[in-house]
C-alpha cells in the first residue's frame, strides 16, 4: 500500500475530530475566533515537528525560496478563507449536511492542479472524483424535495454557494501547499511537510490576530476563557495538516482529497453520537456514493 494513504486517512480523522470541536467553539465565540484557534494554537505544536526532525532524527532543513514562499503565501490564505466560511457553515445547517458543502474540494483541486502545475488525472481517478461530488450534491438536497430540479437548484442556493467557495479556497490551498513543499527539493518528503506547516501556520496566524486586533478585539476573552478546547484543536489541526502536507508531497492534491472523502463516514458519525442529528436515506445514500468513489480511486486511480 502506499505511504500516503494511510497517512490521508489519519489526517481525515484528525481533521474531523479538529471540526467536531471547532463547531463547539463556535458556540462561545465568533466564527472568527474559531477560525484563528485553528492557527495560533496549532502553531507551536508545527514548531515540535520540524524541532524533532531536525534535533532528534537528525534531518538536514531545506534552503527557503521565492517559489516557496510565494505558494505558501496563496495557500494560507486560502485555507483562512476556506475555513472561515466552513465554520459559518455551521450557522445554517447540520454538522454533516455543513461540512459536505466543501467537500467539491477533489474536483475544484483536480482543476487547479492542471492550470497552475500542469497535472492531469486518470481516468479513473476522474471517475472518483465524480462518483465522491454526486455523493455530496445527493447530501446536499437530503433534507429537501428530492427531484433532478432540486438537485441542479441547490447548487445555487446561498449555503451551497458558501460550500462551494470554501471548496475553491480549499482547492487552491491544497495544490498551493504541495507546490511549495516540492519547491523545497529535499531531503524528504516529511521535513519538507514539517517545513512547509510551519511557515504557514506562524504567516496564517500573524495575518488572524493582526486582524482581531484591529477588528475584533472582544473575541480575544472569549479565546482566552475557552484555551482548553482550542489548544486541544491546534493540536490535531497542525497533526492533520501535517498529514495533508505529506501526503501531497507524496501525491497529486487532487488524489489525497479524493481518498479524503472519507473524512465524511467519520463526519456522520460525530453528527449522530456527538450532536445527535438525525441522517435520513439520502444522507446515506450520498455517504455511500462518495465510499464508492473512494474504493474506484484505490482501484483505478
Amino acid at each position: 500500500m502506499p505511504l500516503w494513504i494511510p497517512i490521508t486517512i489519519a489526517a481525515a480523522f484528525l481533521q474531523n475530530l479538529r471540526s467536531v470541536v471547532q463547531k463547539h467553539l463556535k458556540g462561545v465565540m465568533g466564527t472568527t475566533g474559531a477560525t484563528f484557534v485553528r492557527f495560533g494554537f496549532g502553531f507551536p505544536f508545527a514548531l515540535a515537528f520540524v524541532g524533532v526532525l531536525h534535533f532528534v532524527v537528525g534531518y538536514e532543513l531545506p534552503a527557503l525560496n521565492r517559489t516557496f514562499f510565494a505558494w505558501a503565501v496563496v495557500g494560507g490564505l486560502g485555507q483562512i478563507a476556506a475555513t472561515f466560511l466552513l465554520i459559518h457553515l455551521f450557522s445554517f445547517r447540520n454538522f454533516a449536511v455543513g461540512t459536505a458543502y466543501s467537500r467539491t474540494e477533489p474536483a475544484q483541486a483536480a482543476l487547479f492542479g492542471l492550470l497552475f502545475l500542469g497535472e492531469r488525472a486518470t481516468a479513473g481517478a476522474v471517475a472518483a472524483i465524480a462518483i465522491s461530488v454526486f455523493g455530496v450534491m445527493l447530501i446536499s438536497v437530503a433534507h429537501t424535495a428530492f427531484t433532478a430540479r432540486t438537485l441542479v437548484t441547490s447548487v445555487l442556493s446561498r449555503n451551497a454557494l458558501i460550500g462551494l467557495a470554501s471548496g475553491t479556497f480549499f482547492g487552491i490551498s491544497a495544490v498551493a501547499y504541495r507546490a511549495a513543499s516540492l519547491a523545497l527539493g529535499g531531503p524528504n518528503f516529511m521535513t519538507q511537510a514539517a517545513v512547509t506547516l510551519a511557515v504557514v501556520i506562524v504567516f496564517q496566524t500573524l495575518i488572524m490576530l493582526g486582524w482581531i486586533l484591529w477588528r475584533e478585539r472582544d473575541e480575544l476573552p472569549r479565546i482566552a476563557r475557552a484555551w482548553r478546547p482550542a489548544l486541544f484543536t491546534g493540536l490535531v489541526g497542525a497533526s492533520a495538516s501535517f498529514g495533508w502536507f505529506m501526503a501531497m508531497t507524496l501525491q497529486q492534491a487532487a488524489i489525497v482529497k479524493s481518498l479524503a472523502q472519507i473524512e465524511m463516514l467519520f463526519t456522520f458519525a460525530s453528527s449522530v453520537f456527538f450532536f445527535r442529528e438525525r441522517i435520513n436515506r439520502l444522507e446515506i445514500a450520498g455517504c455511500v456514493l462518495i465510499v464508492g468513489g473512494i474504493l474506484v480511486l484505490l482501484a483505478l486511480g
